[in-house]
Formats: C-alpha cells, sequence, structure tokens
C-alpha cells in the first residue's frame, strides 16, 4: 500500500524485479443497504510477521513483544496505513455488471495484533451506492508488485442473502516465471509502460466474484 513510508521504501527496490517485499492477506466485507445497493466495502489487512516488527518497532509499539496493545499502542497504531498519497487507489479495484467502482478514501480505521501480525480494517464508501443487478468483482493488488496480496479472509456480503462468493486465484509460479522471462529478454531501454507492463501486479491478483440471485 503506498504510504508515504511504503513509497519512500519502494523508491529503492528495482521496480522490475517482479518480487513483493510486503505480504499481506486481505479479507473483505460488502454492505449492502434494505434497496439493494452496495454501499461500502469493508477492508481487512494483516500483514506479515516481519513487515509488522518492522513496523511497531520504528514506532515504539509493543515494546514488550506480548501482543497486549496498550491504548498509547493502539492510539499510534490506529491508522498508520491510512496515509495515501494522492492517486492512490487503495490497492482495490471494483466492477458492478462491468462498470467500473469510484471508492472513497478510507475511514473508521481500527488495528490490532494477532500472532505476531498487525491486523487492521477500513472502510470505503461506494460513490453513487449502486444496486446490484450484476456480477461484483473486487481485486485486491499493487499494480507494482511491491506488495503481495492473498485472499485468504473471509469475503462476506453483509445485508441481504442470496449472494455466492467464488476467487480466481492465479498461478503465481507460472506467471512470475513469464514475466522473469519476458523482462530478461528486454532491452535496458525499453519502455516498459509503453509495453504495457506498468500493471506487472494485475497478473498476481486473485479475482474476487459475487453474484447474487435475483431479489
Amino acid at each position: 500500500m503506498k504510504t508515504i513510508a511504503t513509497l519512500c521504501l519502494s523508491l529503492f527496490a528495482p521496480p522490475l524485479a517482479a518480487h513483493p517485499h510486503i505480504f499481506v492477506n486481505t479479507g473483505l466485507v460488502m454492505l449492502v443497504d434494505g434497496q439493494n445497493r452496495l454501499t461500502h466495502v469493508q477492508v481487512t489487512w494483516e500483514y506479515d510477521e516481519l513487515y509488522s516488527l518492522l513496523v511497531t518497532e520504528d514506532m515504539g509499539v509493543d515494546s514488550d513483544y506480548d501482543e497486549v496493545l496498550t491504548p498509547e499502542d493502539l492510539a499510534l497504531l490506529t491508522g498508520f496505513d491510512m496515509q495515501w498519497i494522492p492517486g492512490y487507489n487503495g490497492d482495490l479495484v471494483g466492477t458492478l455488471d462491468g462498470a467500473p467502482l469510484v471508492l472513497s478514501k478510507p475511514s473508521a480505521p481500527t488495528a490490532a495484533m494477532r500472532d505476531g501480525k498487525i491486523v487492521t480494517t477500513h472502510l470505503r464508501a461506494i460513490e453513487g451506492a449502486p444496486q446490484i443487478t450484476g456480477p461484483l468483482v473486487f481485486i485486491p493488488y499493487d499494480a507494482t508488485y511491491y506488495t503481495a496480496y492473498d485472499v485468504e479472509l473471509p469475503v462476506q456480503v453483509q445485508g441481504r442473502e442470496g449472494c455466492d462468493v467464488t476467487l480466481d486465484v492465479p498461478d503465481i509460479r507460472g506467471a512470475l516465471a513469464m514475466m522473469q522471462a519476458e523482462i530478461a529478454a528486454m532491452p535496458e531501454d525499453y519502455d516498459m509502460e509503453a509495453a504495457g507492463l506498468g500493471d506487472i501486479g494485475a497478473q498476481f491478483a486473485t479475482r474476487i466474484e459475487v453474484t447474487c440471485a435475483a431479489l
């Protein structure tokens, strides 16, 4: 996620290495109102142990490593990953019946520590609160593949019944091998953006599709 801190780190990472530096397990809760309108999506990010350790040590959180956060710890940790740079999409794109969804900036952040991992949530409003009239798709991913997202936390629809969730999980090893072979064959001055490789992370992204029965 492109907070100011991670952006500074990524400036020193080889942009074409196609190798992630932060690993995040994610989950989604899609909130639907009584008129069958998609109003919000709640996003959960569970960071890997190493990144969690780096963050807590840098912030002076959980200094005794007992994973019991004091009120002061929680105040520091809550929202640490919400300082998004302009233009950052929150590493989440969505469509409804093929039309792009416009998501708000994050709100209502929470933070916790579980099993040595930082777990945060945030809420994003869906512009226009469209009615669910077709397939709903969300894809959590970082276009640069600096952050790798798995979808192993719950994905749920709240507010209505009759919805099925399916995950299309990519062949990470196959996609990585193909990408590395393509990059290795290119000259150093090759224009990656012009070649359509500026969105490398999409090849490693899990596609979440929600279909709901007609009301």
